[in-house]
């Protein structure tokens, strides 16, 4: 009796999270970053999607960690820095995430969670697992 039910509440609880991420247009929309000091505007592109910075708080910044000399004197504001990402039923994955702060870009995978109030971007070189997570609220 106890492993029957066990058994029907784990698939329920699984069933429930893969429902959860059911919307590939979940992470559509303003993010707050982790620190709080920028804002990101994700939004879909054929059938991928892609996120740029729309807000920051020192405006007139420039892209001057950038190893390229030719973008250091571009602005933040506009920037894309979320590229290529592909919805796989629970995560949005294949995608590069660029660190302005750093001048580097990452592989990067992106999960909603909360009810699609927080969005976890987790980026790494090689393998996820030797990654850094940061956690950005709907705005």
């Amino acid at each position: 009796m106890k492993t029957t039910l066990l058994l029907l509440l784990s698939t329920f609880i699984l069933q429930a999270n893969s429902f959860a991420n059911s919307s590939p247009d979940a992470i559509v929309g303003e993010w707050l970053s982790q620190e709080k000091d920028g804002k990101i505007s994700i939004y879909k592109q054929g059938d991928k999607f892609y996120g740029k910075i729309s807000w920051g708080k020192t405006p007139g910044k420039k892209d001057v960690n950038n190893p390229e000399a030719k973008l250091k004197n571009r602005d933040l504001i506009g920037l894309v820095i979320l590229n290529d990402f592909k919805y796989t039923g629970s995560a949005w994955e294949d995608g590069k995430i660029y660190d302005p702060k750093s001048g580097k870009t990452y592989d990067c995978i992106l999960k909603v969670k909360d009810n699609n109030k927080i969005l976890e971007i987790r980026g790494y070189v090689g393998v996820p697992m030797f990654g850094r997570t940061a956690t950005w609220t709907r705005s």
